[in-house]
């Protein structure tokens, strides 16, 4: 055997074994959800739920906190109607960078340092705007 090919058999060789390892240690207890596993109560939700659960799934949480009322990694959400109609905040969510200037945006460069919130441009327009509904629907 030439060196190339007893490299190729100690890779295949190593393939093979963590493939069965990754055989053997795969759990059988997943769950394949299709449409015939719900009703129509629990797909019909309404849209405040639907926006909160979005807010948790795109891990708006995280930054802001579980209750909106914000963290030292961002600032609270809960006033968002003060200073953002629908379709800006729509846009802001989609691109954040786009919004750096001001003077609100100054304050919050300086109280949140080396903090860069993320844009949200790969999520549907609608559900950003389910979140953007009900985080202006928060004061209300």
């Amino acid at each position: 055997m030439t060196n190339a090919q007893k490299w190729i058999a100690i890779f295949l060789g190593v393939f093979i074994v963590l493939f069965i390892i990754a055989k053997l240690t795969q759990s059988d207890d997943t769950d394949i959800n299709t449409g015939d596993n719900y009703s129509k109560t629990e797909t019909e939700q309404p849209a405040s739920q639907d926006g909160m659960l979005l807010l948790q799934n795109t891990g708006c949480l995280g930054c802001h906190g579980t209750d909106l009322q914000g963290t030292n990694l961002a600032p609270a959400l809960a006033a968002v109607s003060e200073n953002w109609n629908r379709d800006g905040l729509i846009n802001y969510i989609r691109n954040p960078s786009s919004y750096s200037g001001g003077k609100r945006f100054e304050e919050y460069k300086k109280q949140f340092p080396n903090v860069v919130m993320p844009s949200y441009n790969n999520i549907d327009v609608k559900n950003l705007g389910k979140i953007a509904d009900y985080l202006l629907g928060l004061n209300k």
